[in-house]
């Protein structure tokens, strides 16, 4: 797809997830184990956690292994999120990262993304979630996000030309060669793009809040959204991750808690279910759980706050 078709690609809303999304206000649900069956696992857990919106691993999160997953499996949960009304994303490895220094890392990262976004397409998600990655090594920056772009764009023009599930960039919790932590860095990573209409935000805020952006000041979480529609444009924000932090403002440390029990507070929670940006997009915890019990107890804080919206 040339650079100059790309705009005519471009999604009519705001959010990926289409009627999902556009039929609630900001869904919310959480991050769903999938050991033992895609459908057999997420389903009866969204169901006790009182999911909206569902996010899985389709690979391990900390490995290469590309499964080709259950096709029963996948047609039982496909069929499953339909009954329910849910939309679901997949999160990919943790371990993509488009910007390294080592060849082999870059391969396989992209293998990873492109594995996901066909299993995606299978399942019906709305999207695919990874980590804006890093350059590792100092001498390694100039040349970082060069890479990003010649591994990117081939999969955006494919997932675009089949109707499939969009990326969407997850700024992480700073540290290191970071390509993407704050806020104002998802700007430089568009634009290495050119701002493809298939590629998405993804923002999460323990990572915000370790990044530095003081969330827990009055207005601080609100403020925080305002700028992320000034770096990237009012319709690319197309997934929250709501979890709270263990650790100060600027930690650059990636440690959630649960929502009101963390150093973010409850109440820029109540900010962010408000917040004109995040109106009809999709809301996933990822916080401590033992069971679905702990995310349900989530879901239910910010289904609160949602209500006083």
């Amino acid at each position: 797809m040339a650079a100059s078709d790309r705009s005519a690609t471009a999604p009519s809303g705001s959010s990926p997830a289409g009627g999902a999304a556009a039929g609630r206000r900001r869904p919310v649900g959480s991050h769903t184990p999938t050991a033992g069956g895609l459908a057999k696992a997420a389903l009866p857990y969204v169901d006790g956690a009182g999911s909206e919106v569902a996010q899985v691993y389709v690979s391990n999160s900390r490995g290469w292994a590309l499964p080709p997953g259950d096709p029963a499996q996948d047609e039982a949960f496909l069929t499953g999120c339909a009954e329910r009304g849910l939309s679901s994303y997949i999160h990919a490895s943790l371990l993509v990262n488009l910007g390294s220094p080592t060849a082999a890392t870059v391969e396989r990262s992209v293998d990873t993304l492109a594995h996901a976004l066909t299993r995606g397409a299978a399942i019906g998600s709305s999207g695919v979630v990874f980590h804006a990655g890093s350059a590792v090594d100092e001498g390694h920056a100039a040349v970082a996000m060069k890479q990003v772009r010649e591994a990117l764009l081939p999969l955006l023009d494919r997932a675009a030309a089949t109707g499939g599930p969009r990326l969407l960039v997850e700024p992480t919790a700073g540290g290191g060669r970071s390509l993407a932590s704050r806020i104002e860095h998802l700007t430089p990573y568009l634009e290495a793009v050119d701002h493809h209409p298939w590629l998405g935000v993804c923002f999460d805020t323990c990572h915000a809040w370790a990044a530095g952006h003081d969330l827990a000041t009055p207005g601080g979480m609100a403020a925080t959204l305002d700028a992320l529609v000034a770096a990237v444009g009012p319709d690319r924000l197309w997934l929250v991750h709501a979890n709270d932090s263990r650790d100060p403002c600027g930690s650059t440390r990636d440690r959630h808690e649960t929502i009101g029990r963390g150093m973010i507070g409850e109440a820029a929670f109540g900010e962010l279910m408000r917040h004109p940006a995040t109106a009809g997009v999709p809301v996933v915890v990822e916080t401590p759980t033992e069971g679905f019990v702990g995310h349900a107890s989530d879901i239910a804080t910010l289904k609160g706050h949602r209500l006083l919206a």
